[in-house]
């Protein structure tokens, strides 16, 4: 992988770590339109420079991550069912990352996202800030988040649409599925790395530090427009994105 490609892939990370279309099915679709062989140090590749979208959210959220304990046990509860299931499932899970999984979950999410928003009202009573979710909700937003480790459905996604659906408001939702990142995908690079370091040596360096600042850069940008955009809007638009990428790579790129 040459310097321009990572930072492509760094670029495309950061922009869609944090939006509910699916950084990792993103990825893989990107491979697929360069031509690049999902091979077993373009996987990790593609897991470890989330990171840098990562300590984004770290920096974004300094204040709340630094100085609240008690929301760090909240985080930790909720990502308790992806760490049990993809530590026992990791095999498996690997297998699933192809461009056909990931357009069929695009589509199968965008439907589900339009379909929960047409029902979905705000109330009063409704979760206001990450903070205040209970230990119930946070394990229920974990438990969505663990279906996300099949390729296109998305991360955010999941944990968003699951903060809908028990009682979070839409920003509420956001911040806390940016917020369950941090121990998620530190754990899941991290793992990675363990489990591939032979397939790392000097020469790849350049590349993943290339594709590692390009995606933290790219996140810190998306993550204070996706928050803004939230207080106005709903998420049906992301919907009607992931169905049309989705479908446009069934028909042009996998059929």
């Amino acid at each position: 992988m040459d310097i321009i490609q990572a930072i492509v892939f760094g670029f495309v990370e950061g922009l869609t770590e944090f939006l509910p279309v699916s950084s990792t099915g993103h990825l893989i679709l990107t491979a697929k339109l360069m031509g690049l062989e999902q091979t077993d140090f373009l996987k990790s590749f593609e897991v470890i420079i989330q990171l840098g979208s990562i300590l984004a959210v770290v920096f974004a959220f300094r204040d709340k991550l630094l100085t609240n304990v008690e929301l760090w046990k909240k985080l930790l509860v909720a990502f308790l069912p992806t760490a049990v299931l993809g530590f026992t499932l990791y095999k498996l899970i690997k297998s699933l990352f192809a461009p056909s999984t990931v357009a069929y979950m695009l589509i199968v999410g965008g439907i589900i996202f339009i379909l929960v928003e047409l029902f979905y009202k705000e109330k009063t009573h409704h979760v206001k800030n990450p903070e205040d979710v209970t230990y119930r909700q946070a394990f229920l937003i974990g438990l969505f988040q663990s279906l996300a480790m099949v390729p296109g459905t998305s991360r955010s996604g999941a944990t968003i649409i699951g903060g809908l659906l028990i009682g979070l408001k839409r920003k509420a939702a956001a911040e806390f599925s940016f917020l369950l990142a941090v121990p998620t995908m530190f754990a899941a690079t991290f793992y990675d790395i363990y489990k591939h370091h032979s397939e790392f040596d000097f020469s790849n360096a350049t590349a993943l530090t290339a594709g590692f600042v390009t995606s933290f850069i790219v996140a810190l940008f998306v993550i204070k427009w996706f928050l803004d955009f939230i207080k106005k809007h709903t998420f049906i638009p992301f919907g009607i994105y992931r169905i049309v990428v989705g479908t446009v790579f069934l028909i042009f790129v996998i059929l």
